[in-house]
């Protein structure tokens, strides 16, 4: 009996229009165009303004484009899940709200939270209900809108960040492609060093908490970095020995876009030239779950069937971890 796999059969991203450059940067805070790039590799991000505007709402856009390329109703759909950092509010579920704005009214859905590895995450859970024969269609978001947590006062962390979705439509597959092997790992020790101090339940919002601007992203920068360039190349090399997979047979590394430097270290551990590498730091910065989705929709056209990739991310918790995607369609 041939063994079922989920495979991802189609791509789609979306980014609002309103940039913010370094440039721009530059009036807000300490900072300059040069001091990003040559830390960072990021030139600009996309930044979601308007009343109300909130991550279901990139999500949704993502999801809509999806479908239209598939030509599925949002109807088809069964299970929606949502990667994010920062939900719409804190139930319900960005995902039910995503469901509902684009009419997938027969999806059972729900919210994924492992900061910038979620995405991953998303993508190997859902695998596992396309796996099992329970669901045919099952769509992975990967949406964040960074801008409603960054404080812009903060050289150190306004500068890494933007907003974007990106999402795939996964589908059963008897041929061998598809999502093939995922290690993902945790250490929650690594949450003193990036974290949001305020607005959960063990420190709930207060005048105090808001007062001390203890409602946005705080990081370590240097511990985080160190963590982020070993474990994350050492877990891409990981699942390529476990595979028996060589530099040569790997097509593209996928990688969260973190930082350009965690990314060409985790190149070099692979073995892979950076002409391997998806990048797309430099116009979007770091949108935390939608970096992976949005760096697939944007290369969809360099993909061929039968293409090894390797999804490779690193986030706040700790968390990390690698996926191998056998690409199904293509020339």
């Amino acid at each position: 009996m041939t063994k079922t796999t989920a495979a991802i059969t189609a791509v789609s991203g979306w980014v609002p229009p309103d940039i913010l450059s370094n440039k721009d940067l530059e009036k807000m805070v300490d900072t300059t165009d040069e001091w990003i790039q040559s830390r960072t590799g990021i030139k600009e991000r996309r930044i979601l303004k308007g009343e109300g505007l909130a991550t279901s709402d990139l999500g949704a856009e993502a999801v809509k484009l999806l479908c239209k390329k598939r030509g599925i109703s949002p109807e088809e759909i069964e299970l929606l899940i949502c990667s994010t950092a920062t939900p719409d509010m804190m139930f319900p579920a960005t995902a039910n709200i995503i469901s509902d704005k684009v009419g997938a009214k027969n999806a059972f859905s729900f919210d994924i939270m492992a900061a910038c590895s979620g995405f991953i995450y998303a993508l190997t859970t859902g695998s596992k209900y396309i796996e099992s024969g329970q669901y045919k269609k099952v769509v992975i978001v990967g949406a964040d809108k960074m801008s409603s947590i960054i404080d812009y006062t903060d050289r150190a962390t306004c500068v890494l960040f933007g907003d974007g979705a990106g999402a795939v439509l996964l589908e059963p597959n008897n041929e061998g492609y598809g999502v093939l092997d995922s290690i993902l790992r945790s250490d929650g020790a690594g949450r003193v060093f990036l974290h949001q101090k305020a607005g959960g339940s063990a420190k709930p919002a207060s005048h105090k908490t808001i007062d001390a601007r203890e409602h946005f992203v705080f990081q370590d920068g240097q511990p985080v970095f160190k963590f982020a360039v070993t474990n994350m190349a050492d877990v891409s090399a990981e699942i390529m020995e476990k595979n028996k997979l060589r530099a040569e047979d790997v097509s593209w590394l996928v990688p969260h876009q973190a930082n350009k430097r965690i990314i060409d270290a985790t190149a070099r551990r692979m073995g892979l030239s950076m002409d391997k590498v998806m990048l797309n730091i430099e116009r979007y910065g770091n949108t935390t779950n939608g970096t992976i989705p949005l760096c697939l929709w944007e290369w969809e056209n360099k993909l061929h069937k039968r293409d090894n990739i390797i999804l490779a991310a690193f986030g706040g918790g700790f968390t990390w971890g690698a996926v191998w995607v056998k690409w199904a369609y293509g020339k």
